[in-house]
């Protein structure tokens, strides 16, 4: 990952803290892919995937939360709570992160993104 992509996951971290969400992991890595951040915040385990596209992209950061993308942020996710177990609803959120000339011009948030099928 680039320094402006761990810039944005750094940015969206501290976005969420702001919101009062506990940060429980960044990076969570395992056979089936990463997750960003996970968290919590009320009664949801939230799983948040962080896109980052430039301002003049063609597409908003979140087209790129592809259903493929999201098989597989669900599968690690259920390996994450298999090993971590909670009674926390999980959520599935995506954070869209906008730069230019490798500065965050807006972050966005966009909570229950997809579901699990």
């Amino acid at each position: 990952m680039n320094n402006t992509g761990k810039l944005a996951e750094l940015k969206a971290t501290q976005y969420l803290v702001k919101k009062k969400y506990k940060i429980l992991e960044c990076n969570y890595t395992c056979r089936f892919g990463e997750i960003d951040i996970i968290a919590r915040k009320g009664r949801y385990i939230v799983f948040v995937e962080v896109k980052m596209r430039g301002v003049n992209s063609i597409a908003n950061p979140r087209e790129f939360v592809d259903y493929s993308k999201q098989q597989k942020i669900i599968a690690t996710a259920k390996l994450y709570l298999k090993n971590n177990k909670t009674l926390l609803q999980p959520r599935f959120d995506v954070i869209e992160v906008l730069c230019e000339n490798r500065e965050i011009k807006s972050i966005e948030h966009l909570e229950n993104a997809f579901t699990l099928v």
